[in-house]
């Protein structure tokens, strides 16, 4: 089948996360695929990274202050992804987090979606979105909470449109089972394992690096250290909590905001071992540093359980609480040196780029012949 007969749909181009370097691989396995964005206001830099393309977009690109606000347009996105004719192809592939999934297609088209999560502020974090945005109460808070139910009854509906759905992980196939009632086959999502590798030399420091946002938990790992004066931890990173989490900082605590790739890399290479206290749908940085050689240190649930091997490339502690990653920090003190980085790296591999192209393009193949025979 051509490639020009395939549109590739996501919700927004505005940076390079986790959820576009699927983007990326998908555009590497179909080339010459037509990309349709709700919103595209990628920087020149990072175009070559879609193949430089230019996404089609929606009404929403022209709106005010649609570069900077574009998120605040959320009740608008199931009509603007709706609105893309896409009644020309023969395979829509959509990666979604939110609304590319929603797009219309007919009975002579097959749809596949590579679902990064439900849609998590309109299901299982509803009420810590309404909390943390100070929306319990007041005319504010029962617009939102409307608007939250028209968007979850039109989450649930636009999921029965899909032919296939892919998760980026177990956990996030029982989620998809969970809001959407659908089955979803797994293909780990590419991690670029290749730009990583063990280094020579281990320095005496804990690395976490994250987006600081209060999911991400970099408070905790703070506080974590600050009872450990003897341990140094060096955070990456910056965000919205950026100076909440440096008063919170002692002086075994180096925050070095947002670093480079190279520089991320050197860090993960050098580091005693890298922390992750999020629940995430998978977590990239966690393979990145095992990649290195790195073992973590992670709470254990969410994706992470399906990318850190317990006891062989890492350790698990239970409960998102300070005083459950001091004794995760002990325990790894005392065995260290059971973990092998030419074993934590070689593990890391299968979640690489490559593996992800090959899995991805296997289950289209398969898909599309039983669609086509079905016919």
């Amino acid at each position: 089948m051509p490639d020009n007969k395939i549109a590739v749909v996501h919700e927004w181009l505005v940076t390079f996360a986790g959820s576009e370097r699927v983007v990326e691989q998908i555009l590497n396995v179909y080339p010459d695929s037509d990309l349709y964005t709700l919103v595209d206001f990628l920087p020149e830099q990072q175009r070559p990274l879609v193949r430089s393309k230019r996404a089609r977009t929606s009404f929403i690109q022209r709106l005010p202050w649609a570069k900077s606000k574009y998120r605040t347009y959320l009740p608008l996105m199931p009509l603007a992804v709706e609105q893309f004719d896409l009644s020309g192809y023969e395979l829509v592939l959509s990666s979604s987090h939110a609304v590319a999934k929603g797009v219309l297609t007919g009975p002579n088209q097959l749809h596949i979606c590579y679902c990064h999560s439900p849609m998590r502020y309109a299901w299982d974090l509803y009420h810590q979105y309404l909390t943390e945005g100070g929306l319990r109460s007041g005319v504010s808070g029962l617009l939102a909470r409307l608007i939250l139910h028209y968007i979850r009854l039109w989450d649930y509906q636009s999921a029965q449109r899909v032919d296939h759905f892919v998760a980026n992980s177990r956990y996030i196939a029982r989620r998809i089972k969970k809001v959407y009632g659908r089955e979803a086959h797994v293909i780990y999502p590419p991690v670029n394992t290749a730009q990583f590798a063990p280094g020579a030399r281990r320095e005496e420091y804990y690395l976490t690096a994250s987006r600081m946002v209060p999911y991400k938990k970099i408070n905790l790992i703070v506080e974590a250290f600050a009872a450990m004066p003897d341990k140094r931890l060096v955070v990456v990173g910056d965000g919205p909590d950026f100076e909440k989490i440096k008063r919170l900082a002692t002086r075994n605590v180096e925050l070095v905001g947002y670093q480079p790739e190279d520089s991320l890399s050197r860090y993960m290479r050098e580091a005693k071992a890298f922390i992750f206290a999020a629940e995430e749908d998978f977590g990239i940085t966690p393979v990145e540093a095992q990649a290195c050689g790195t073992p973590v240190l992670a709470f254990g649930r969410g994706g992470v359980l399906e990318s850190v091997v317990d006891g062989k490339t890492g350790l698990f502690f239970d409960r998102q609480e300070a005083v459950s990653l001091t004794e995760c920090v002990k325990r790894f003190e005392r065995t260290a040196d059971r973990f092998d980085p030419v074993s934590i790296s070689r593990h890391a591999q299968k979640f690489s780029n490559e593996n992800f192209r090959l899995e991805f393009e296997r289950f289209i193949k398969a898909r599309l012949q039983e669609w086509r025979a079905e016919r």
